[in-house]
């Protein structure tokens, strides 16, 4: 598997970005494990080089909702620069890869130690507050079709490839819905050549015919991300 940076510490300036790595120690992150349990304290923060994770909610008797996507754009722990370690959700490996962890008090330390790791994780913070009241929104008002579409887009993009591993069942988790309405709407990405599924490997074929079939909310996404980071996932 090809590794690449964790972009949130390659926006650090090169000596401030030594620094913090010789605090931090590989890790990898493993298919469905859980890096952090729903009102939990966190122990580790975490930076995907490769990979993502999903962060995923559990409402009373519902089935489990995503709320986010963590990335190789993004972090595991941007909390901790406000001084909290508990989370409302909890976060699962959704793609398989490395990261760069480091423990919660020691990120603590480097935070007051590196003003310019603080900004990093600050604006980290605010792209994802931003991004899950969108992602709210989009749960809300957007039918099942045009939001598979933009889970599958944002998914390949944190993978990195055009082929993941994911399984229906999986899907209809992560988007808060029954299984039988993400098979309809996989069949007809499969039936049009923009997807092909097989035994949980699905390949996207047609990107652009996955875009126009997406949402606004994918577009507007990473709008979101480019306006506020100054750089496009």
């Amino acid at each position: 598997m090809a590794t690449a940076e964790n972009q949130l510490i390659q926006l650090l300036p090169k000596a401030v970005r030594h620094r913090f790595l010789d605090r931090c120690e590989p890790f990898e992150l493993l298919l469905s494990a859980e890096l952090s349990e729903r009102g939990q304290p966190l122990s580790h923060a975490c930076f995907p080089r490769s990979g993502f994770l999903s962060l995923v909610i559990d409402v009373d008797s519902h089935p489990p909702l995503e709320v986010g996507m963590v990335g190789r754009e993004s972090m595991l722990g941007s909390e901790m620069v406000l001084g909290l370690a508990k989370t409302p959700w909890r976060a699962l490996v959704q793609g398989p890869g490395s990261s760069w962890r480091i423990g919660a008090e020691a990120l603590r330390e480097s935070l007051a130690d590196m003003p310019e790791l603080q900004q990093v994780v600050q604006t980290s913070l605010l792209v994802r507050l931003h991004q899950q009241t969108l992602a709210a929104a989009c749960e809300r008002f957007h039918t099942i079709g045009p939001r598979l579409a933009r889970w599958l887009l944002m998914s390949q993009d944190r993978a990195q490839s055009d082929t993941f591993h994911v399984t229906q069942e999986f899907m209809a988790l992560l988007l808060g819905v029954r299984r039988v309405g993400v098979t309809v709407a996989a069949r007809e990405f499969q039936q049009s050549g923009l997807i092909e599924y097989h035994r949980g490997e699905l390949t996207v074929l047609n990107r652009s015919a996955l875009e126009a079939q997406a949402c606004s909310c994918y577009a507007a996404d990473g709008l979101l991300y480019a306006d506020l980071t100054g750089h496009r996932h």
